[in-house]
């Protein structure tokens, strides 16, 4: 039996922070032009693709999605926390926001052009990101893509008790890269970009941004 004891830490946790987490998290604009032109890369080969559609997988304030939706995207955001979707909407009233877990998706087999999982999946633990990369597959059509960005370290557990000046009970891995790209690959997605840059500002770690793609069916 899958444990998902930690899904609840992460709601609860985000539930808590949420409003100071969306005054304090980075602007699209803000983020480092890296990272600006990888979001705006896949947005392309989304498009390119001819299905628009796209699941912002822990969106958190939406303020992602909603650039995704800038850039032609029929973009829409799913996150755990109550909080974090009420902001989202309250800010975005024209896009879609629900609550849900990327470990159960409530989207339909080959439903999406595109997955962005943007620094959201390190609170899954290892053990249980095969089953959110299948989920990532299932959903995906054929020729979708998916960007993954996130902090890497080697084989890392954090539990901190705080954050954002809130309690918090979530734990937070990371893993390599080569960790990450071969447990996409094992969910039969083929990674066809990494970048991986060096800590920067006040980020203590490594960050990267993987993109893979489900396979044309035969």
């Amino acid at each position: 039996m899958t444990d998902h004891s930690h899904l609840t830490a992460v709601r609860d946790s985000y539930d808590t922070v949420a409003a100071t987490y969306a005054v304090r998290v980075p602007r699209p604009a803000e983020l480092d032009p890296l990272n600006r032109a990888v979001l705006a890369a896949f947005a392309e080969l989304v498009l390119a693709g001819g299905n628009g559609r796209v699941a912002d997988l822990g969106c958190g304030p939406g303020l992602v999605t909603a650039h995704l939706a800038s850039l032609g995207l029929d973009a829409f955001g799913i996150d755990l926390s109550p909080s974090m979707v009420g902001i989202a909407r309250e800010g975005n009233p024209e896009l879609r926001f629900t609550e849900g877990s990327m470990t159960a998706l409530d989207l339909a087999d080959d439903e999406l052009g595109g997955i962005l999982a943007w620094y959201s999946t390190h609170h899954t633990p290892p053990e249980q990101l095969p089953l959110v990369f299948a989920e990532f597959h299932r959903t995906l059509a054929p020729g979708g893509h998916v960007l993954l960005g996130g902090y890497i370290g080697d084989d890392e557990h954090l539990s901190p008790a705080e954050a954002y000046g809130h309690p918090v009970s979530y734990h937070s891995h990371f893993l390599p890269l080569d960790r990450l790209a071969e447990l996409l690959g094992g969910a039969g997605l083929v990674v066809t970009a990494r970048l991986e840059q060096a800590p920067t500002g006040r980020a203590k770690r490594p960050d990267v941004c993987i993109v893979a793609r489900k396979p044309e069916r035969p």
